[in-house]
């Protein structure tokens, strides 16, 4: 085995140099096929001589002999060489078609109403192989799940993210309000009256009553009365068929629920703010082939959906 001395002497354009010169035993045509001069692959071999104590070619007429040295070394310089260029070579374009695995996406409950079904139809046209994981996720936990590698990325309103994840623009999420017709005895789209006199459900995964359209109402001097608040949006269909009552909800999730159990859809007749929708994935995975077909595939189904459900927002164009 080499000493730490030798391998110090020795870097890969001396290697490539060698095996040239095995090859073509003939100094002007390695030279060419290296794109060096002679007077510099001249130079390159002279090292490799002065580093191994071997001639390691010898003149024969027109030609280079191999010593016995360089025959024996060759073989392993060859394979160093190949491993190298393994290593580095541009990998394979992802082949969906032919790949066998699994594809896994965060979300909490109401983007995964809106558009799981539509992704993993679409996915199995493109990777019959493939395989959908649906992982229930939030903002609060997506960055520690991404990172213990519970997905491939994770679709929220994400926080400012850390230096070694990447946060994607999709979209603005608008709030809608959504209702039975029947019960509520009016049509869209709502006025203020309608909204503020009105009973509400909510939806807070921690029980919380209050939400930023309080906010809203505060400044403007009004309220609403608020009187269930459940942890998931698959329960605000039946409460509504039960009752009159309102949900403000993301604009996406209440075009579904509305097309699925006949409810209807009105803009809310007070400005509310908009939450940007992002991806975020790890950096590590920008460029991973696989990866960046997923994504992809992901935005355009997102962009798809929200325009056959009527949503008014769409995909942005960083996206």
């Amino acid at each position: 085995m080499m000493n730490d001395t030798i391998l110090r002497k020795i870097d890969l354009n001396l290697l490539l140099a060698f095996s040239v010169l095995m090859q073509e035993r003939n100094v002007s045509r390695a030279a060419e096929r290296l794109l060096l001069g002679q007077p510099g692959l001249s130079a390159a071999l002279k090292r490799l001589r002065e580093t191994l104590d071997d001639e390691l070619f010898v003149r024969v007429g027109r030609g280079l002999q191999p010593t016995a040295r360089a025959l024996a070394i060759a073989p392993a310089i060859e394979d160093a060489l190949s491993g190298i260029e393994r290593a580095i070579r541009p990998p394979d374009a992802f082949d969906p078609k032919s790949w066998q695995g699994e594809f896994r996406i965060g979300m909490c409950d109401n983007l995964e109403s809106a558009f799981f079904g539509p992704l993993v139809a679409r996915l199995r046209e493109l990777s019959p192989g493939a395989r959908l994981i649906g992982v229930a996720a939030d903002k609060h936990d997506s960055a520690r799940m991404l990172d213990d590698g519970a997905y491939d990325f994770s679709v929220a309103v994400h926080a400012e993210p850390a230096s070694w994840h990447i946060r994607q623009p999709l979209f603005s999420q608008c709030s809608v309000c959504v209702y039975d017709p029947v019960q509520m005895k009016r049509k869209a789209p709502l006025t203020l009256d309608d909204f503020v006199n009105a009973a509400h459900v909510t939806v807070s995964f921690e029980g919380n009553t209050a939400t930023n359209i309080d906010t809203v109402l505060a400044k403007a001097g009004l309220r609403r009365q608020v009187v269930a608040t459940v942890p998931r949006f698959s329960a605000l269909p039946p409460a509504l068929r039960a009752m009159p009552a309102i949900a403000t909800i993301p604009e996406s999730i209440a075009r579904c629920i509305a097309q699925l159990h006949g409810l209807e859809v009105s803009a809310p007749p007070i400005e509310l703010p908009a939450d940007p929708v992002t991806m975020l994935y790890r950096r590590v995975d920008h460029a991973d082939g696989r990866s960046v077909w997923f994504r992809k595939l992901f935005v355009e189904v997102v962009e798809g959906a929200l325009k056959a459900s009527g949503c008014s927002m769409t995909v942005s164009k960083a996206a």
